[in-house]
């Protein structure tokens, strides 16, 4: 590979990273010019948010099938321009339009999601932690850029919420020139593993105890994320925060997780063993939720950065252990598709559990404790996920074993 085609595909792969999370950070700050614009009630307007993860659930497990059809490149392209569309035509009309274009959103991001891990295993194989980390850093940063600028950008001019949105269309349009000269190189699948491929290794996954604990700890991670996202800003205004101060601490939160997405990789990459980190991640997420269940305001701030430095490096522990747990690029990407798949249902599931034991119990304390405990069960999936082995090892180990 020449210098040159080299860089672009490390663009290419920056560029992707950046439109995974974009799209669906930049419409969170805007839902009440929405819902005002469109005459949306609140429960229609909370589908917005939940509709790509839905997406993500369901289609997830099917990304790795249509790579090793077509090719995992071609896969991916095709993927960035559903996005692109999607973008474009959730701006454009009304109700309809933004709920057809959220849904292809959902469905662009769901194989970028499944794929990327995959993809960097079998183009970068000595060099997947760093990879992971650069694609950990930039899905991060563009997703805090877009939750930040998106209010901003509709006061330019006449933009309003729709050429906001819109506006987060042009990374994904650069992103599908970049990739234009990777679909010359890209080859199906099967052909690529045909050497090393167990035939019945992508269906061995779902009787892997290594691969479920895999699916665990991604899976209640995300749970995790994207509870506290939902509700950590009205949690502190009930101790006393502002609105403000509120949303100041959920992007502490947030911040806090870029430079461990990073970090985290680098360092897993050099151990022969992530057990102490996973175990370690599934602590944090304990202390940062016991600090705000406390809900001492002197330990808020710190809480909230301990369950950042958790996320960050559960998300990047998760897409470190794809790759490092499994013998080849496709089946890092079935990996991925059956992790990120239950994972995405959980998250779906989880903000709303968390609001109705609230509802139940007229308290936060007992859907934090409830989230502690989620934290128990990914410190004792972690442990497992990061012991030195691969998925095949496992079957051969442990053949009459099924997962839980």
């Amino acid at each position: 590979m020449s210098s040159l085609n080299k860089w672009l595909l490390i663009l290419g792969v920056i560029l992707i990273a950046a439109n995974l999370r974009a799209p669906l950070t930049s419409i969170g700050s805007l839902i009440s010019y929405i819902r005002t614009d469109l005459e949306l009630s609140h429960a229609l307007a909370g589908t917005i948010t939940t509709l790509p993860l839905i997406a993500f659930a369901i289609l997830s497990p099917f990304a790795p099938k249509i790579a090793h059809k077509i090719s995992m490149e071609k896969t991916i392209f095709l993927s960035l321009s559903v996005l692109a569309v999607g973008i474009v035509l959730r701006s454009l009309f009304g109700t309809a339009s933004l709920f057809v274009g959220t849904a292809l959103i959902g469905v662009g991001i769901a194989f970028g999601n499944v794929l990327l891990p995959g993809f960097i295993k079998m183009k970068f194989p000595l060099k997947v932690g760093i990879m992971t980390g650069i694609y950990g850093v930039f899905m991060n940063v563009f997703a805090a850029l877009a939750s930040g600028l998106s209010v901003p950008i509709s006061s330019i001019g006449q933009l309003g919420w729709k050429g906001s949105l819109a506006f987060w269309s042009l990374p994904a349009f650069i992103g599908i020139a970049v990739w234009l000269p990777q679909l010359r190189k890209g080859k199906k699948q099967d052909e690529i593993d045909s050497e090393d491929q167990n035939p019945g290794e992508k269906t061995a996954l779902w009787r892997s105890p290594l691969a479920w604990a895999i699916t665990l700890f991604m899976g209640l991670q995300s749970l995790i994320f994207y509870t506290v996202i939902t509700w950590l800003p009205e949690i502190l205004q009930s101790i006393g925060y502002s609105s403000s101060a509120s949303g100041w601490l959920l992007f502490l939160m947030q911040f806090a997780i870029i430079p461990v997405t990073f970090i985290i990789p680098v360092i897993a990459e050099r151990m022969d063993n992530q057990s102490l980190l996973s175990g370690l991640t599934g602590i944090l997420f304990i202390l940062g939720l016991a600090g705000v269940l406390y809900g001492n305001h002197t330990l808020i701030p710190i809480s909230v950065i301990l369950i950042g430095v958790a996320g960050g490096c559960a998300f990047s522990l998760s897409m470190m252990f794809f790759s490092m747990r499994t013998t080849s690029a496709i089946q890092a990407s079935e990996m991925s598709g059956m992790a990120q798949s239950f994972g995405y249902l959980l998250a779906a599931i989880g903000p709303v559990l968390f609001g109705a034991l609230h509802d139940l119990t007229e308290s936060w304390a007992a859907p934090l404790i409830m989230l502690i405990g989620v934290s128990v069960v990914i410190l004792l999936a972690g442990f497992e996920a990061g012991k030195k082995k691969v998925i095949n090892e496992t079957l051969e180990e442990e053949p009459e074993t099924l997962s839980v």
